[in-house]
C-alpha cells in the first residue's frame, strides 16, 4: 500500500496472453488446404467472360504456400488438390492434376538447387510457374495454339504475375491465422 491507501498500479504483462499457448491442430493442418480449395472455387463467383481474365487463384495459392512454407505441403498434394481444381475450373479432368504435381516437383527441385531465396526470386519462380501453367492449361483445353490465343490469354498471364505479391500477402495472413494461439481452459 502506498501512502494514502492507494494500491500501486500493476503493469499488464504484454507476453502473458501468449505464454503457454499452443496453435490449434485443426487450424494448423486445415488452413493451407482450405485456402487453396477456396482459391480454386473463387473464380466461379466472379463474372465470367469470353476471355480468360481471372488468374488461376487456386494454383497461385498452392505456389504461394509452397514458396512461403516449404515443408508444409507434401510433394504429392498436387494430385488431390489438382483434382478438386479440375472439378471447378472446367478444364479437362487430369490437366490440373498433372500441372500441379509437376509444379510441386519443379519447386522442390528448385529449392534443392537454390536454398537461398528472397522475395524477388520467389516472385520470379511464381511468375515462371504461372506462365507455364496458363500456357499448358490453354494447350490442354483443346484450343488451337496460334497468335490470337496468345493475345487472348495475355491479360490472365499478366494478372497472374502481377497479383502474386497480393497472393503472397494473403498467404502470410492465413499463416498467422494458422499459427494463432488458442487459450487453454483450466
Amino acid at each position: 500500500m502506498i501512502e494514502g491507501g492507494l494500491k500501486p498500479r500493476s503493469r499488464p504483462n504484454p507476453y502473458g496472453k501468449r505464454i503457454n499457448r499452443e496453435p490449434s491442430p485443426l487450424l494448423a493442418n486445415s488452413v493451407p488446404y482450405a485456402t487453396i480449395v477456396l482459391g480454386s472455387m473463387l473464380p466461379l463467383l466472379l463474372v465470367t467472360s469470353t476471355m480468360p481474365i481471372v488468374p488461376p487463384l487456386g494454383f497461385m495459392m498452392l505456389v504461394g504456400w509452397r514458396l512461403m512454407r516449404p515443408g508444409l505441403l507434401p510433394s504429392w498434394v498436387g494430385l488431390p488438390l489438382g483434382a478438386i481444381d479440375d472439378l471447378f475450373s472446367g478444364q479437362p479432368f487430369g490437366s490440373a492434376i498433372l500441372l500441379w504435381s509437376v509444379t510441386m516437383l519443379a519447386i522442390e527441385w528448385f529449392e534443392t538447387r537454390v536454398p537461398w531465396r528472397g522475395f524477388l526470386q520467389d516472385w520470379l519462380a511464381a511468375a515462371l510457374a504461372c506462365a507455364g501453367y496458363v500456357l499448358a492449361a490453354a494447350a490442354f483445353s483443346g484450343a488451337k495454339i496460334n497468335p490470337t490465343l496468345a493475345i487472348a490469354i495475355m491479360p490472365q498471364l499478366l494478372a497472374s504475375i502481377l497479383a502474386f505479391p497480393l497472393i503472397s500477402g494473403l498467404v502470410a495472413t492465413f499463416d498467422r491465422l494458422r499459427l494463432q494461439r488458442i487459450r487453454k481452459v483450466r
